[in-house]
């Protein structure tokens, strides 16, 4: 059964609307890295199809192209605080990606986490159980629209090929 992208999307976002990866806030863990640009004065969360439409109007956000992905992806920079309701999925979901593999969606750590979420060399047990079920929830529903899947399988391709 196919989904509407927009309504995977939105499904997603309330699902792990208000689930931290830690009781308190995990940014305190990390000085807030995933918020900060890095050296290049690049940074960001990539956006899942068609999550830009919820940022048109809004101030103190900047979307700009995203060309590591074979698939045409665009990348969500804020300036270092926003209100979390406001977060991108995948700012919400990080550090750890939904990822379907022999008929189910499980959780996997997102590789690219690891320059700076000390939790991440911990595996899975770091986080609230609560945290963990959210993102593989939210799979469950992206893993049944289309886009969001084949924006899924690209990532993952990606991330592959980082190196630890």
């Amino acid at each position: 059964m196919s989904m509407d992208a927009m309504e995977a999307l939105l499904t997603a976002r309330r699902l792990t609307e208000g689930v931290t990866p830690l009781k308190t806030d995990c940014g305190r863990a990390c000085a807030h890295a995933c918020c900060q640009p890095d050296e290049t004065g690049r940074g960001g969360m990539l956006l899942f199809p068609g999550e830009e439409q919820l940022y048109r109007g809004l101030a103190g956000y900047r979307i700009t192209p995203y060309t590591a992905l074979e698939i045409p992806a665009l990348l969500l920079t804020c300036e270092g605080q926003c209100v979390r309701t406001e977060r991108p999925l995948s700012c919400r979901i990080f550090p750890l990606l939904p990822k379907y593999k022999d008929g189910s969606v499980r959780v996997v750590r997102d590789r690219r986490g690891f320059e700076v979420c000390p939790l991440l060399p911990s595996g899975l047990g770091a986080f609230r159980p609560e945290f963990v079920e959210a993102v593989r929830s939210a799979g469950e529903v992206l893993y049944q629209s289309e886009a969001h899947r084949n924006f899924l399988d690209q990532l993952h391709k990606l991330i592959a090929g980082f190196v630890l």
